[in-house]
């Protein structure tokens, strides 16, 4: 990553554990931080112990900040189409306790670390992940693996 501190972000859609592991290998990446409500998934090696698994063995720190994850009814505006739906529900959400709690956090993280926030969705602009982001109050920029 730059000298400067700055947020990246990554989607796994459509990508293999190693290109994603380059990806964040390539830009320096300390910490991934993983904003899914649900760190599971059927694709193969990115469920959270297989995730964190492969992150340890290349030196890649793996944070899960489930409360920076897009409640249902916001993953189901997106499933649905409805993109600005999901950021309305979502902003409602990150205004909650909790989920500032989580961003007080990243952003804490952020600033002593090169950080990547991870989802699936593979465009940044229609993945909440953009969101939690911008909320750092730093740079952002988005990785493709």
């Amino acid at each position: 990553m730059s000298e400067a501190p700055a947020v990246a972000t990554i989607g796994y859609e459509g990508a293999t554990p190693d290109r994603l592991l380059a990806a964040l290998k390539a830009a320096g990446v300390a910490t991934l931080v993983d904003v899914r409500a649900i760190a599971a998934s059927r694709r193969p090696g990115f469920a959270k112990r297989a995730l964190s698994a492969t992150l340890e063995g290349a030196g890649i720190g793996y944070l899960h900040l489930r409360a920076l994850g897009t409640p249902a009814a916001g993953r189901a505006a997106a499933r649905a189409g409805r993109p600005a739906e999901m950021r309305r529900i979502f902003a409602a959400h990150l205004a909650g306790v909790e989920a500032q709690a989580a961003l007080a956090e990243l952003s804490a993280l952020a600033r002593r670390q090169p950080v990547c926030l991870l989802c699936l969705e593979a465009d940044p602009a229609q993945c909440h992940r953009t969101l939690v982001a911008e909320a750092v109050g730093l740079p952002v920029r988005h990785l493709a693996p």
